[in-house]
């Protein structure tokens, strides 16, 4: 693996308590803007309310589940009877949430998040789990800027894909060999 590959993923430990899913509360974009706080979206997911991701921004939502966490990417649906069980979330870029304008606009919302799932399947069906980690940050990198992905917590990384925050920890210092 190359070093430069290699200096992207070695990042600053971060300390987060997944516990009790506060893993980032508010974070700040290189730009210096600031994100809406996850507590803020978090309780308007618990009002029931069906919102979709800006599919004209690069800007995302980990949702934090009991035991996992989903990702909901541009054009993607989150709330309703869907999120219901949501406990945290972490918004990814500069967040922008809409509201659908018609039944059309939410059934293809509904399919957009349906295909961010099967995206993050596709990457948790690697049986090595250093494997999973980095396709996920790579994934990542595809979609957000390397500094943004750098700010991600392991934690959330680790729900995503089902392994240790350590194993996240290790894959991004270290890095891996995709092709052994």
């Amino acid at each position: 693996m190359d070093s430069d590959k290699r200096r992207r993923y070695q990042t600053a430990m971060v300390s987060n308590d997944c516990a009790d899913n506060s893993v980032i509360n508010q974070m700040i974009m290189p730009d210096g803007t600031e994100q809406l706080e996850s507590s803020d979206i978090l309780a308007r997911l618990q009002t029931g309310k069906v919102l979709v991701v800006n599919s004209r921004k690069r800007n995302g939502l980990i949702l934090f589940k009991h035991y996992h966490a989903e990702f909901a990417g541009p054009g993607a649906v989150i709330g309703g009877d869907y999120d219901s069980d949501c406990q945290g979330t972490l918004p990814i870029g500069n967040l922008s949430l809409l509201t659908p304008e018609s039944h059309q606009d939410r059934q293809t919302a509904y399919l957009i998040r349906r295909q961010w799932i099967r995206l993050i399947k596709q990457i948790t069906e690697s049986p090595v789990a250093q494997q999973r980690v980095q396709k996920i940050l790579d994934q990542f990198e595809v979609f957000f800027p390397a500094e943004i992905v750098a700010n991600i917590p392991d934690e959330a990384f680790a729900m995503l894909v089902g392994v240790l925050p350590q194993t996240v920890t290790i894959v991004r210092r270290v890095g891996i060999d995709l092709d052994n």
